[in-house]
This record gives C-alpha cells, sequence and structure tokens, in this order.
C-alpha cells in the first residue's frame, strides 16, 4: 500500500516538473518571434519604437469636368448683344386715303406703309478699335439702324462696314475705342470631340455661355449660306445666338455662330458655326474693299438627279450639273453647256454643287480652271476662266 502511494507521487511530482519545463520553453520561444519583428539594435543601445505604418493612399476625387471659369469670364467681356431696324417699303396703296378703310383699318402701317421689324442677335468684338463681327441675317438687308449693347449696357450707334451673303458674315464698326476683343483661333486646327463654348444671347438673355464639342467639321448642304463649311457643335444654340462666338479651350475666336437644325424650332443638339478661317477672310476684303472679292464663274450649278448623273449607278447624284448660262459667256464660247455635269476642277474630284462653288470661290481670280466634265457618258476636259464675283453678280443683275 506505501508502495503504490509512493509511486502515485513520484508521478504526480514528474508531471509538476513536465508542465513547468514546457510552460518556459512557450515563453522563450514568443519572446523570440516578437525581437524578430523589432529593428535590430546596437549593443547596449535600447530599440526604436516601430515605425508608423503610413495610411493607404486615397482615390483623387472624381472631376466634374473641365474648368472653363477663367475663360468664360475673359470671353463674355468681347460679345455684344445687336439689334437693327429693318424698314420693309412698301408701295403706296390706292385706298391709303380712303375714310371709309381708315375708319375700319385705322392708320396701320402693316395695309398702308412701311413694315418695320426689329431683328436681335449678337457680335464679336475682334479688335479693341470698334470692329464687331456679326451675321448678315442679323442686320439685314433693308437694316435702317444697328444699336449695339455692349456688356457694361452701355449702349451704341453702330456702322455697317460690309455684308457678304454668301458666308453670312457682316462687319459692324463702332466711334469707341478700347474694347475688350477676343483673339483669334485657327479653325482648321479644330478636332472632332474638343471641347468649345458658344457664348451669346439667346432670348436676348446677354452674356450666356453654353459648352459642348466639336461634332463635325467641313459641314456643306445645311442650307444657311451659298458658302458653306461650317462647324457642326452640340453647345446650346438658341434664336439670338446668331452672331455669337465659338470659342475653343483656350478662349480663342474659332467660329461665329450661324444656325440650328431643329424641327421645334429650339436647341436639339446641332448647331453650326463659320469657321474663324473663313471669317478673317472676309472681314479682311469688307475692311479693305467693302466687299469680299472671290473666284466666281459665268455659269450657274446645281446637284444633279439620278437621271441627270453620268454614272448612272452607285454614287448617283455625285458632281455639279450646269444648269443655266449665257450664250455670250466666255464658258459658253469654251464649249461648256446646260445640261454638263462637272465632275472635276484642277484635278480635284467635284462631289456636289456646294463643293464646287466653294472650290471656284477658293480659285485665283484672273486665272483659268480646267474642268472635267461628262456629256452624255462621254467624259471630257475643258478650260473656263475664273472671274470676280462681284463682276458676275453685276451682269446677272442686268
Amino acid at each position: 500500500m506505501f508502495k503504490k502511494l509512493f509511486a502515485g507521487l513520484v508521478l504526480l511530482t514528474a508531471g509538476f516538473i513536465g508542465g513547468l519545463l514546457l510552460t518556459s520553453r512557450l515563453h522563450i520561444n514568443n519572446d523570440s518571434l516578437a525581437d524578430e519583428l523589432r529593428a535590430p539594435s546596437a549593443a547596449g543601445t535600447p530599440a526604436p519604437p516601430p515605425a508608423p505604418v503610413a495610411a493607404p493612399a486615397t482615390t483623387p476625387p472624381v472631376s466634374g469636368g473641365p474648368d472653363f471659369t477663367h475663360i468664360a469670364g475673359q470671353a463674355v467681356k468681347g460679345v455684344a448683344n445687336i439689334s437693327s431696324l429693318q424698314v420693309e417699303r412698301r408701295a403706296n396703296s390706292p385706298f391709303a386715303n380712303d375714310p371709309f378703310f381708315r375708319y375700319f383699318f385705322g392708320d396701320n402701317n402693316d395695309l398702308f406703309g412701311d413694315r418695320r421689324s426689329l431683328s436681335l442677335g449678337s457680335g464679336v468684338m475682334i479688335s479693341s478699335d470698334g470692329y464687331i463681327v456679326t451675321n448678315n441675317h442679323v442686320v439685314g438687308e433693308n437694316m435702317s439702324a444697328i444699336t449695339v449693347t455692349l456688356p457694361n449696357k452701355r449702349e451704341v450707334r453702330g456702322r455697317l462696314v460690309g455684308t457678304d451673303p454668301a458666308t453670312d458674315i457682316a462687319l459692324i464698326r463702332l466711334q469707341v475705342n478700347g474694347l475688350p476683343s477676343i483673339p483669334w483661333g485657327d479653325s482648321s486646327k479644330l478636332q472632332i470631340g474638343e471641347w468649345v463654348l458658344a457664348i451669346g444671347s439667346p432670348f436676348q438673355l446677354s452674356s450666356t455661355v453654353t459648352a459642348g464639342i466639336v461634332s463635325a467639321t467641313g459641314r456643306t448642304n445645311v442650307g444657311f449660306a451659298d458658302y458653306e463649311d461650317f462647324i457642326q457643335t452640340d453647345a446650346a444654340i438658341n434664336p439670338g445666338n446668331s452672331g455669337g462666338a465659338l470659342i475653343n479651350a483656350r478662349g480663342e475666336l474659332i467660329g461665329i455662330n450661324t444656325g440650328i437644325f431643329s424641327q421645334s424650332g429650339g436647341y436639339q443638339g446641332i448647331g453650326f458655326a463659320v469657321p474663324s478661317q473663313l471669317v478673317r477672310r472676309v472681314v479682311d476684303d469688307l475692311m479693305k474693299y467693302g466687299e469680299v472679292r472671290r473666284g466666281s464663274v459665268d455659269f450657274l450649278v446645281e446637284n444633279p438627279t439620278l437621271e441627270e448623273d453620268p454614272s448612272g449607278g452607285v454614287g448617283a447624284g455625285h458632281g455639279a450639273l450646269v444648269s443655266r448660262m449665257y450664250r455670250n459667256s466666255a464658258s459658253f464660247e469654251a464649249g461648256l453647256r446646260p445640261g454638263d455635269v462637272i465632275t472635276g476642277l484642277n484635278g480635284k474630284t467635284v462631289e456636289d454643287a456646294s463643293q464646287f462653288r466653294k472650290m471656284v470661290a477658293d480659285s485665283k481670280i484672273g486665272s483659268t480652271a480646267m474642268l472635267r466634265i461628262t456629256r452624255n457618258g462621254r467624259a471630257t476636259e475643258l478650260k473656263v476662266p475664273i472671274e470676280s464675283s462681284s463682276s458676275t453678280a453685276s451682269r446677272r443683275r442686268r
């Protein structure tokens, strides 16, 4: 019995001692692991505290779009509001002095006299000495008075320097110096998708700025002018924006807002502007000569129909059909005839009548153009003179 008790005590003591040894070994191992995580230090020097862990980099806030505040703030100073009084002259009515008619209709000028209407639009200051560009349809053909309202609300009487109906551009002069002008930009460098701002006075709301992109360049056959080379944009353009500025993201003038395509009469995201390179050429001629001098021919063209197109198949309707001409004209003497379809000019393909008119207008006055034509399915070439647009226009008026 005593032996059994002694043996149990020995076993209990041995278990207790083994547990102490195991616990001590675990404590040593834990201390060793913690030392590995700390930076080593020189003997006798306490280890520096662990370096703070840097917070993860935060994602930069999402931008809401480009910031146009600076360029818009500068550009609105160079865009004015234009109003022109237009008078439509009417022949005197035989009943104008009849007391019976006046009893029923009164002194109604719409019936018995001149009709007056007010045209509203915008204009862009292009020089500090008072030159302003706008649309021809803003000032009109029978304009009697032009009033320009500057961004500071000052009203100034304007003088019409000249107009160019072919591009729908007009030039006005104010007897004012020190005007804030918008610098010219190069519209030939525009790219589709580039940001642009439209500035004007839609619905008489002056200094209105809208933003969009360049949707297309070189648009023709829009129907706004004879000479078409429009910038298309989705920047909001509405009635009253005509003649206003289209500027790029550098605040440079790259177009004059001219019209919109709309089925409702309001903004639908399709607006058109005359490119600055064309505007500058027109303005230069108006300043020098009071008119625009461009190339012209002594016959009229239109787009051919399917039957008139010599190709008669895929691509039918291309080229420019000679529709009218004088028998004593130089082109008639050169062999051109009504019904001929012009398919090329100086080695370049003519796609339609609008493109042909533009190519002729860009030709040097006094030069000779080589036309490639098709007549009765047969192609040939002949030379016609390029004249001044003013000289051909005067002959057509006679």
